[in-house]
């Protein structure tokens, strides 16, 4: 049987409306009298009826009760229609009473009984009626009854208006078997007729239910608990689906469409932190910032946030024209571009770097800068001390000139021992911050940190590229570990950090604990839905030259101090001869015009004592 396409009219469902409060009518004047109904009532009834009709009538167009999609009727729909019948009988309560008193009459208009009668027959047969066309639609439209299993993680409002999207979408082929709550009081009862059950015997539920699909609805679930649950799903080879927040609903309802897929970030989620807002609101409200390699991952989360704390004016610098313009598209749709300039422009550019800061005249710099991709840098070492270390000589001496408050420099684990030459350049910047850290009122902090999920470069998105190309997934060891935060959680702690700085810190964040590079593509296969050795293969490349098997965050000779934030150290660092370090470092870039990689990376290994070259090339000139 073929449905039809279209919806049907309005009028029509008036009209039916308006026949069933009719039939109720009478259906209630016969139950009152044991349907042997006296010919005086009958003449009563008759006269009474236009009256009644007419009130039905009227609050129906009131309230448009006929104006919802019958096969799509939800909890609102009843709303409407009780609210319609019960604010009419309430008004044909008032006319019969008014009819008493003002003919001093024994009798009412009507018997209050046959209006009770009424109400509760034509709510019944009303809501009744839109229930059974939908019924009978889901049913004609799915008439194979081939339905996913699906499991509702929350048993709160979200939950229950999840169930219900569901079920006012026929075609989504979808059964709610169960619901699952953490709350203890819930456990064992029912919510729009589903059981639920307690999430703590998740494995059990999605085992006996042959569940296929979990929906997590609870709004702003630790990311802990999320991450257990989702863990959980993915052993059973359950797919997992997210409710979107609220503010993201289409004007405030749900759609089934928005249901978006875990990402890997909520399998390596931690608990949120806790800002001091109050601190980074006096270190850069009303402030002028420029942020270097603001269009990249960090520095584009860095303009982000930091207007949100209201500086006075944002400059935003980068070299990649074309981010920095969908930086600056992003932001003219916030409304937000009102309090940003756009600089295309080098930070190995001595003149340029300069310029900007005579033109700008900066309160505050957060230098994010560089060049970051191991292999990349090994084979361009000119280059990478041309970005890294000399880029933020020229803005460090700029900002001592221009008398800027503080220089927070964004660097990396991979200072830390390191084995290769990007991770050596940056702990020279680290350095030569340290040795101009107190030579003029400019103060100079270093923020040390992991990688960021989903960064530019990052493993995840080449995980997912070559995932959506078949596979197959390239892993260089199978023990290799990481670090990983996510971007906004390392520009917050970035802005504390630059809050607290007091000049010469080098600040180490609290990254967790190291993920098994191996183990993170294994989570985005059965994220995906994909099993390894069947449907993709994960692949062993080796080490590439200067890459460790794990990171460190501070090396054998530092330790830390605590601040009064938990997830920020201050390290402290095995000393440097700052002269000597300023020498060397100012000869390292006078050398740079011959571009002699061989000499270039010895000097740097002068600069950084503990810079153990893994490559081959450089490792002899130890």
């Amino acid at each position: 049987m073929k449905l039809p396409s279209g919806n049907t009219p309005r009028w029509i469902i008036f009209l039916i409306d308006v026949g069933l409060v009719t039939l109720s009518y009478l259906v209630a004047y016969l139950l009152r009298f044991d349907f042997n109904i006296p010919a005086s009532e009958w003449t009563l009834g008759a006269r009474f009826f236009p009256i009644f009709l007419g009130i039905r009538i009227l609050f129906f167009l009131l309230f448009r009760s006929y104006a919802g999609i019958i096969r799509y009727t939800s909890i609102e729909d009843t709303r409407r229609i009780f609210l319609s019948l019960f604010l009419g009988t309430s008004l044909l309560y008032t006319v019969s009473i008014g009819y008493k008193f003002m003919f001093e009459s024994e009798l009412f208009l009507l018997p209050n009984s046959i209006l009770t009668i009424e109400f509760l027959f034509s709510l019944v047969t009303l809501v009744l009626f839109r229930l059974s066309v939908k019924l009978l639609y889901t049913e004609f439209k799915n008439p194979h009854r081939v339905r996913m299993k699906v499991a509702i993680y929350g048993a709160g409002e979200s939950g229950l208006i999840t169930k219900q999207t569901i079920d006012q979408d026929p075609s989504a082929q979808i059964e709610i078997v169960a619901f699952l709550d953490d709350d203890k009081s819930k456990i064992g009862k029912k919510l729009d007729g589903i059981t639920i059950y307690d999430s703590n015997k998740l494995n059990d539920v999605l085992d006996s239910k042959k569940v296929e699909q979990i929906i997590i609805s609870i709004q702003n679930l630790d990311p802990i608990k999320k991450r257990e649950i989702s863990e959980k799903a993915l052993n059973s080879k359950t797919t997992i689906l997210n409710v979107p927040p609220v503010k993201k609903w289409i004007k405030g309802e749900l759609s089934l469409k928005q249901l978006q897929s875990v990402r890997i970030e909520d399998l390596l989620g931690r608990t949120p932190i806790v800002l001091s807002k109050e601190n980074i609101l006096l270190d850069l409200e009303n402030k002028t910032i420029l942020i270097t390699g603001g269009a990249g991952s960090i520095g584009s989360e860095l303009v982000r946030q930091v207007l949100n704390f209201n500086p006075k004016k944002l400059w935003i610098f980068d070299q990649a024209e074309s981010p920095l313009y969908d930086l600056q598209q992003e932001l003219k749709v916030k409304g937000l571009i009102s309090k940003c300039e756009f600089v295309i422009g080098d930070v190995s550019q001595k003149e340029r770097v300069k310029h900007l800061l005579e033109k700008c005249q900066a309160d505050v710099i957060f230098h994010a800068a560089a060049y970051k991709h191991v292999p990349l840098m090994e084979e361009n070492p000119s280059e990478a001390i041309l970005t890294n270390i000399s880029g933020t000589k020229y803005l460090a001496d700029e900002a001592i000139r221009q008398n800027v408050l503080k220089f927070i420099l964004i660097s990396t684990d991979k200072a830390v021992n390191p084995t290769n030459v990007m991770g050596a350049t940056k702990r020279a910047a680290e350095i030569y911050c340290e040795a101009m850290n107190g030579k003029s009122d400019t103060k100079f902090i270093a923020t040390r940190f992991g990688n960021v999920l989903g960064s530019n470069g990052s493993v995840i998105p080449l995980f997912k590229k070559q995932i959506s190309e078949g596979g197959p997934l390239t892993v260089t060891h199978k023990d290799v570990t990481r670090y990983f935060m996510t971007i906004p959680e390392a520009v917050q702690l970035v802005l504390e950090a630059g809050a607290m700085g007091k000049g010469g810190e080098v600040f180490v964040f609290d990254m967790g604990e190291s993920i098994k590079i191996y183990d993170l593509a294994e989570k985005m296969l059965k994220l995906s839905g994909l099993e390894e050795g069947k449907d993709i293969e994960i692949q062993f490349t080796g080490l590439r030259p200067g890459e460790k098997l794990y990171e460190e965050l501070l090396t054998s000779e530092e330790n830390t101090i605590e601040t009064h934030h938990s997830k920020i150290l201050i390290a402290k660092l095995a000393s440097h001869g700052h002269e000597d370090s300023l020498e060397k470092i100012t000869a390292l870039i006078s050398l740079f015009d011959g571009q002699n990689n061989d000499s270039l990376v010895k000097l740097l290994k002068e600069i950084v004592p503990e810079f153990k070259s893994q490559n081959s090339t450089y490792s002899k000139l130890d």
